[in-house]
Order: C-alpha cells, then structure tokens, then sequence
C-alpha cells in the first residue's frame, strides 16, 4: 500500500528565506527613501525663504524701509497668508535688505540659507 503524500504548501524554511531576502531589501531602499526626504525638505525650506525675502522686497517698496519683522510679513491682511513649518525650522524674526537668509533647525540637524 502507497502512503498518499502531499508536497502543497511551502516549509517554514523557504518561508525564511523570502522574509529575511524581503528585510534585506527594505534595509537597502531605506537610506535613499530617506535621501529622497531630506533633499524634499530643504527644498521646501528653500521655497519658503524665497518667499519670505519677495515679501520683504516688496514691503521695502511699499513702506520706503529697509528692516521688517517676520510679523508684519506674514499674516492674513499681508504679504504672506501663512509660513507653513516643513520640519520644526527657525525663519529669521527680521529681515534686512540685501541680507542673505538663513533658516536654521531643519529637523533639528540642518540649515539653509538663501542670498536675495
């Protein structure tokens, strides 16, 4: 008499192997996953300082001055509506004409800065 044996399924062996070659994988995307982070970061930082200094441009234009505050740039009845935070940064709190912009605390690590 023949034993009716079955071979469906996988061995917890096999099932291993596909679960630490899927770990290895996610560990090697994880660095450019988080490249791809840092870099969309500063670059949203950098879009804001740009903003901020146009807005000081034109406040210098309108007002005849050449130092504002942060506060009477942004706000609903001014140049800027809203200063949206990408990851905790520190905007200047005065802005001076013809003086480079630096926005420091990105993530508590990095700094950007950006020459009107």
């Amino acid at each position: 008499m023949k034993k009716n044996t079955s071979s469906e399924g996988f061995t917890l062996v096999e099932i291993m192997i596909v679960l630490v070659i899927i770990g290895l994988l996610a560990a090697m995307a994880f660095p450019a996953f988080q490249k791809v982070r840092t870099s969309s970061q500063d670059k949203l930082v950098l879009n804001n300082a740009r903003q901020m200094a146009a807005a000081a441009d034109q406040y210098f234009l309108e007002k005849g001055v050449s130092t504002v505050t942060q506060g009477d740039l942004v706000g609903a009845a001014n140049f800027v509506k809203v200063l949206n935070l990408v990851a905790n940064e520190t905007y200047p709190t005065h802005y001076t004409q013809g003086v480079t912009i630096t926005v420091s605390g990105i993530a508590g690590a990095r700094t950007v800065t950006y020459a009107p």
